[in-house]
């Protein structure tokens, strides 16, 4: 019988995908491992972040700051590396420059901060103007971290860019060099508009706007390391194909390997964006390839009995891909070398799918229903393990059907899919499953993936 595993089936009843028929360590209760693996601060700073002051007296004013003020203030209380002061805790006024700022008061109790960010916000003859500075409110010798200056065309969309901007400044100064992700993209799949295709979000859920206009079924989006392409699976006239979808170009492209017979599914770059690796049943079973970024070179991995789907690279050295097995009945994770050898399986029962590599090369976090089978009390749920001692720890508890984890580029996040009762809808945590909080509300919102940058 032919299987294909994924959460297909339930995303897709109009195709029917026969899944095959039927002791791991034991898992850490502490979740320090992750944090510290993720880069995640188990001593998170305290950091303020002070309304900017206005300067000047132009109408939209008062509409774009509230947008830059709140955005920054997110920006930072989802990075996952800080204790961010509450509104309601802050010192009262609006310093404009480091001239204004009294340090002691933001030092003090209630605030008790760390860290203070704050600067002003001016608009002059259609320009944005903002100078933004971060003190260390506890060092009023030098109390200097950062300071920056942005000019941009006033409007909402760039007034949230500066924010994000300045956002992953003080990020990447306080958070041991990483970036932070105020700029990155999420793309999934979405069936808002009756046909299932590719979309693209910021990375808090705002800006959601279409990419793909194909009128089919398009599913398992990803983006190139270097933002210039996207790939993913459709249904064509030629079947299931692996296509191509130039960013720059705002068009598909052609990629001659994703459609050379048999089904065609889940591509994946590697980290370098030199290679791809996708599912195909082009000789007989569905089997893991890989290809040159132009469809070149192609070369199969697998040739086991069941079917092989879902590849995802280390991105870290690139010679390493995980994926999902049916050799042995229900669908399993492996791991392999990028040139098919040294299989080791990493789940050992229940039914575990989608898995996706941190940035780091540390972990895998995947889709596993442990207790799955007739009559079995299990749930679908997001899970991370460590790849080099094979411990585990279960991030999403009693709250739907969870699926299709990826990693952000600062190993900080998971953006995945939970689906309760026909609503499916995108969702991210940091790491350790902290910090749960939903991004989209169309109700038809599927397989996300965060961009690398």
């Amino acid at each position: 019988m032919m299987a294909v595993f994924h959460s297909y089936s339930r995303i897709l009843p109009c195709i029917l995908f026969a899944f095959l028929l039927a002791s791991q360590p034991s898992p850490l209760h502490a979740q320090d491992w992750i944090r510290t693996g993720s880069n995640l601060s188990n001593q998170p700073i305290r950091i303020a972040a002070a309304d900017f002051k206005p300067v000047g007296s132009d109408p939209d004013m008062p509409l774009l700051k509230a947008t830059f003020d709140a955005t920054l203030y997110n920006d930072l209380g989802s990075a996952g590396i800080f204790d961010l002061v509450s509104k309601s805790l802050s010192p009262t006024g609006t310093p404009g420059s480091p001239q204004e700022i009294s340090l002691p008061q933001w030092a003090a109790e209630p605030a008790n901060a760390s860290m203070v960010t704050f600067g002003s916000f001016s608009i002059s003859n259609g320009r944005l103007m903002v100078s933004g500075w971060l003190f260390d409110a506890k060092n009023a010798g030098s109390p200097q971290i950062l300071g920056k200056q942005y000019n941009e065309a006033a409007n909402q969309e760039t007034a949230r860019l500066v924010a994000h901007r300045f956002a992953d400044e003080i990020i990447s100064r306080l958070g041991g060099g990483i970036n932070g992700i105020a700029e990155t993209k999420i793309y999934f799949v979405s069936a808002r508009t009756g046909s299932k295709e590719i979309w693209a979000m910021d990375y808090d859920g705002q800006n959601q706007h279409i990419v793909t206009k194909l009128g089919s079924i398009s599913l398992s989006p990803r983006i190139a390391p270097d933002n210039s392409r996207l790939a993913f699976s459709t249904m064509s006239k030629e079947g299931w194909t692996v296509r191509m979808f130039s960013m720059e170009l705002g068009r598909p492209v052609a990629f001659p390997a994703g459609v050379a017979g048999g089904s065609n599914l889940s591509p994946a770059w590697s980290g370098d964006g030199t290679k791809l690796s996708f599912s195909s049943s082009r000789s007989g079973d569905p089997e893991i390839w890989t290809c040159d970024a132009n469809g070149g070179n192609l070369q199969k991995l697998t040739a086991f009995h069941g079917p092989d789907v879902s590849p995802t690279w280390n991105p870290k050295t690139n010679s390493q891909i995980a994926w999902v097995s049916g050799r042995t009945g229900l669908p399993q994770i492996y791991i392999m070398d990028s040139e098919g050898g040294n299989v080791q399986r990493m789940t050992d029962g229940g039914y575990a799918i989608s898995p996706s590599w941190s940035p780091n090369g540390q972990f895998l976090t995947f889709s596993w229903n442990r207790k799955y089978g007739p009559g079995a009390p299990g749930g679908q749920d997001i899970y991370i393990m460590d790849i080099a001692s094979m411990r585990w720890t279960q991030l999403t508890h009693d709250a739907g059907s969870n699926d299709f984890p990826s990693w952000s580029p600062d190993g900080r996040h998971v953006v995945f899919q939970r689906e309760i009762g026909k609503r499916t809808e995108l969702w991210t945590m940091l790491a350790d499953g902290t910090g749960q909080h939903q991004l989209t509300n169309s109700g038809k919102d599927f397989m996300p993936n965060w961009s690398w940058k």
